[in-house]
């Protein structure tokens, strides 16, 4: 997601090269950063984050505590900290770093690495309405923001942080069905993603309920109605619906469990 963003802040000159800095423990992922992208790299996260305006922090829940403790005596009153952290809640960001409010609880999904995500943003209370902007201009660089009240971050996690995950099942299985009935399996994949992706385009520029436009293309005992009754009686829609409030429930237990080791990355922009 780190790569997601810088890529997305260089490609519509939101920000330039000199402007970031990457960290990362792996030292081949730091080479990649500095190669492509011809960013500032390094494995000191603290140093990383003396000058910074902006930190994002990209890293798993688990670890997010022992990087907060790591960073937060360097971390300047003026700094706005952005965590995609699955379930960790602001006050608790607020509580390792002695910063109260300039913090902001992002999740994107992985379309962001096209320019084609979605993110929910969640700000601390006290956040100005220019950090606000600021924080949803870097986001808007990788796709579409949206902004809720905290409250509801991990269904956003099940539903669109979890949801491609989702979707590229869809997609295999449709694939499948169709190399099923005889079709190439590069044909099968080729209509079954552009299907998916011609589908939510319907749905985004239509502003339609999907039931409408689902019911466009059902004839009365055609082939399409068919299909559906097939999906029904296999409890697609509740499975779906399952999917994203276990991936919900899991957010939320993310965010109640604490790292007691673990190595850590995290990505400084600003």
């Amino acid at each position: 997601m780190s790569e997601a963003l810088i890529a997305g802040l260089l490609r519509t000159h939101r920000a330039r090269p000199e402007q970031l800095v990457a960290t990362d423990i792996i030292a081949a992922r730091r080479e990649l950063l500095a190669s492509r992208f011809g960013v500032t790299t390094s494995d000191d996260n603290r140093s990383a984050v003396t000058q910074a305006d902006v930190i994002v922090l990209s890293v798993e829940p688990q670890r997010l505590d022992q990087v907060l403790e790591e960073i937060g005596p360097a971390i300047g009153s003026d700094t706005i900290i952005v965590s995609v952290a699955a379930g960790y809640p602001i006050a608790r960001i607020a509580q390792r770093v002695d910063l109260t409010g300039r913090i902001v609880r992002a999740m994107p999904n992985t379309p962001s690495i096209i320019g084609d995500g979605m993110t929910a943003l969640a700000y601390a209370d006290q956040l100005a309405p220019e950090d606000q902007a600021a924080v949803r201009e870097l986001f808007e660089s990788v796709g579409k923001v949206v902004v809720i009240d905290e409250r509801l971050m991990d269904a956003v996690t099940g539903l669109s942080g979890s949801g491609p995950a989702y979707v590229y099942m869809m997609i295999e299985a449709l694939a499948d069905g169709g190399v099923m009935m005889g079709l190439p399996r590069d044909t099968a994949a080729a209509l079954a993603a552009q299907t998916v992706a011609g589908a939510a385009r319907m749905v985004i520029s239509h502003q339609e309920h999907p039931a409408a436009l689902k019911d466009r293309v059902a004839s009365p005992g055609g082939t399409t109605i068919a299909g559906l009754r097939a999906l029904e009686n296999g409890k697609v829609r509740a499975t779906l619906m399952s999917a994203v409030e276990a991936a919900t429930k899991r957010s939320h237990e993310l965010g109640r469990e604490s790292t007691s080791s673990g190595e850590n990355e995290s990505c400084n922009i600003g």
